[in-house]
């Protein structure tokens, strides 16, 4: 099956710092652009960072210069370095893979479970 697998999550104090992991598999996601999101209780679920299959990488205004995308194609696992952490960070973090080819069913985006980040001193 295709399953992606976040990590990571947990309390931290204002001003620190988290490593989400996302592992992959059941498809080679090499061939697909990924994305971290977050949904924050009684908010829509928003866009924090993405990055295409050739490391291209993007972010939203307020996680510039606190927030790292990265990608492990080898290990089929996506990273968010999260650092500087605020209280307005406190969210679900959900792993997105865009457009995952999946046989008898074509082409869908595919989502993880999330993993809470609580920043709270």
């Amino acid at each position: 099956q295709v399953q992606l697998v976040e990590s990571g999550g947990g309390l931290v104090q204002p001003g620190g710092s988290l490593r989400l992991s996302c592992a992959a598999s059941g498809a080679i996601f090499s061939l697909s652009s990924m994305g971290w999101y977050r949904q924050a209780p009684g908010k829509q679920r928003e866009l924090v960072a993405s990055i295409t299959t050739t490391g291209r990488t993007k972010y939203v205004d307020f996680v510039k210069g606190r927030f790292t995308i990265s990608r492990d194609n080898a290990k089929n696992t996506i990273y968010l370095q999260m650092n500087s952490l605020t209280p307005e960070d406190t969210a679900v973090y959900y792993c997105k893979a865009d457009q995952v080819w999946v046989p008898g069913q074509g082409a869908s985006d595919q989502w993880g479970q999330g993993t809470q980040v609580t920043v709270s001193s």
